[in-house]
């Protein structure tokens, strides 16, 4: 995975009006973090795709998976239950504020760490 500016800058501008916000470089891509919970992030692979990822939790992962351009994140074999992976063609910046306040109904509710 390589790290997209383009990418970045969307998903800080639909963050912008959360609080405890914070990034850091992980997976090869850019992670964001509120109160310390991973939230999501974005990455470019080498293929070319380009794509947001979500922290929805369990709870709202059937909900996510029904929304057009979401996959569920699958590291080597293991599934990453609650995570999803979503096109990022697929994400205008009301869309993009959408999954972003969907992941926030889950994170928003952990124990700040």
């Amino acid at each position: 995975m390589a790290l997209d500016e383009d990418l970045i800058s969307r998903m800080r501008a639909a963050a912008k009006n959360l609080t405890g916000i914070t990034e850091n470089q992980m997976m090869g891509g850019i992670c964001f973090f509120h109160n310390g919970n991973m939230l999501g992030g974005c990455s470019a692979q080498k293929t070319g795709e380009r794509q947001f990822m979500f922290r929805v939790g369990k709870d709202n992962e059937e909900t996510a998976l029904s929304r057009a351009g979401a996959i569920p994140v699958i590291l080597g074999k293991r599934k990453m239950g609650g995570m999803v992976f979503v096109d990022e063609k697929l994400c205008d910046q009301n869309t993009l504020k959408s999954w972003l306040d969907l992941a926030m109904d889950f994170v928003g509710e952990l124990p700040a760490k």
